[in-house]
């Protein structure tokens, strides 16, 4: 009977201890259901996640996993949002550098008040996001020559697709006015700003002005406006290791170009002993040649220093006329949020 006893006691204790459990964990999992995370942007950029502790008319309360609480006043907030907790991920890492690579750009959409700047070893390349899918810029050379201006409209193709619909135009400015260039694109991207592959595609002109000679004419030297133009393609992308380092890709492909016609002239003349004077005598020469091929590809590695800026290294690749060469100087860049 004590036996029996022993055995129920023990059995309505084990029910009572697994209940308790049950409770525990469904109180465990009901409180962290109930803990939201959000994304707090500032004016200037800068992003934090984490769990809203308090808010009031003067500051917000973030307790953050990496940075702990932080007060951030309300007049420095943009816009807070809510973070599905499938979502965290692609937010954490998500820099506004990540709409470009080294030369080309991508489908992902620059947000509004995005604004930032490429500093480069030939100049500078100044971008702004007017709204979340329409960005604009300029870029151009320490000297100012040539001047490019750029504007891109992304469009959400939905699952991690996107689409960038762009045009680059630009001109020779005070030293070649005659210069012009112009480059719709359109670039098709899978992934997202940590991990991305980009497939891009235009048509690029160019405009200029050059002197030609023609010996039965009055004024032997004038000036033809000429125009040249080429489809251009490009594959690029982009591989987060972590959350500092980024493998980046980049690559610009011109492939033969249509054929050129062209006129000189050759003076087979001799000298006229009886007249003792020099007789012209100009053989037209017509020539057609082929644009020549061209490749560049940028493999390089982006360092995130903090939400403000980034560092970044390539290795730049030539393939011109069936021959490679490489380019003794690297790609070196920097990007700082305007």
């Amino acid at each position: 009977m004590k036996t029996f006893l022993f055995y129920c006691l023990l059995s309505i204790l084990s029910t009572m201890v697994l209940n308790l459990k049950a409770q525990d964990d469904i109180t465990s999992v009901m409180t962290k259901a109930e803990v939201k995370k959000y994304l707090i942007e500032k004016q200037n950029g800068a992003k934090f996640i984490g769990e809203i502790v308090s808010e009031d008319a003067r500051e917000i309360l973030i307790r953050t996993n990496d940075r702990g609480e932080i007060y951030i006043p309300q007049h420095e907030i943009r816009r807070v949002t809510e973070i599905l907790p499938d979502k965290e991920k692609e937010i954490i890492g998500e820099e506004i550098f990540a709409t470009r690579y080294f030369i080309t750009t991508n489908g992902l959409p620059i947000k509004k008040g995005e604004n930032y700047i490429q500093w480069n070893i030939y100049g500078p390349d100044f971008q702004f996001g007017l709204a979340d899918n329409l960005g604009v810029g300029i870029m151009t050379s320490w000297a100012a020559i040539p001047i490019i201006g750029n504007i891109k409209y992304s469009i959400d193709l939905g699952k991690n697709k996107s689409m960038a619909l762009g045009l680059l135009a630009g001109s020779g400015s005070w030293a070649l006015p005659e210069f012009g260039l112009l480059l719709p694109f359109v670039s098709f991207t899978l992934g997202d700003r940590r991990n991305n592959l980009t497939f891009s595609t235009g048509y690029g002109q160019i405009f200029y002005q050059e002197e030609e000679f023609d010996p039965n004419l009055e004024e032997r030297y004038y000036d033809v406006n000429k125009r040249e133009g080429r489809y251009l393609l490009s594959i690029a992308g982009m591989a987060k290791i972590n959350d500092k380092f980024s493998i980046v890709f980049d690559s610009f492909v011109a492939p033969w170009g249509p054929y050129v016609d062209d006129v000189y002239w050759e003076d087979n003349g001799t000298w006229n002993e009886t007249t003792n004077e020099y007789e012209s005598n100009w053989k037209k020469i017509e020539t057609r040649e082929r644009s020549p091929n061209l490749a560049i590809l940028i493999p390089g590695i982006r360092w995130q220093l903090d939400a403000d800026r980034a560092f970044q290294f390539g290795f730049t690749g030539f393939y011109f006329d069936n021959e490679f060469q490489q380019f003794a100087i690297p790609m070196i860049q920097w990007y700082r949020r305007l």
